[in-house]
């Protein structure tokens, strides 16, 4: 009797080890492996040229200001008042749109990169999930960002109500 206790335990421990030890956990460093992909390599060439883009519409800006003020001091002294008004005026003018330029020129820049870049994470993404899945993993980490690249929602249990209990929330203001 002692025996059949003694393997029975055994047996159960065995599997107990086993199906803990099934559960893969996995790592990745999303950020390496976009930096890799060629599609990055391709969006890089492109926000390339968008800034050169930009920078040259700037300087273009630029060339007209300087002119503009290096001609205003050539023929400051043979300007009567209401010109030099005139002048100043458009200077300032122009000044402000070279200001409003850089200003929205960096925010289209930051929406290319953006547009250009979600479809290279999405598909980084799903790369994951599809490996993630098919190796039996049960949670990947980002290591790059600190957080879960995939995990088996079907495998985890959500333990927000226990911990609201614990805490002394009620499920009426959790469902507010």
């Amino acid at each position: 009797m002692k025996n059949v206790l003694k393997l029975t335990l055994a047996v159960m421990m065995t599997l107990g080890a086993t199906s803990l030890f099934a559960q893969k956990f996995g790592r990745i460093n999303t950020q390496e492996l976009i930096m890799l992909m060629p599609e990055t390599k391709e969006m890089q060439t492109n926000m390339e040229a968008f800034a050169k883009e930009i920078q040259d519409n700037l300087e273009t800006i630029r060339v007209e200001f300087n002119t503009k003020l290096a001609d205003y001091q050539k023929n400051y002294e043979t300007l009567s008042d209401s010109v030099k008004q005139l002048k100043e005026k458009e200077l300032q003018e122009l000044q402000n749109r070279s200001s409003e330029f850089e200003q929205v020129a960096q925010q289209d820049y930051q929406k290319k990169q953006n547009e250009l870049l979600a479809p290279i994470v999405s598909k980084a993404k799903e790369a994951i999930d599809k490996v993630s899945k098919a190796g039996g993993y049960l949670v990947v980490f980002d290591i790059s960002t600190g957080s879960l690249a995939y995990f088996d929602e079907a495998a985890l249990t959500d333990i927000a109500p226990e911990v609201r209990r614990e805490l002394g929330i009620s499920e009426t203001a959790a469902a507010n």
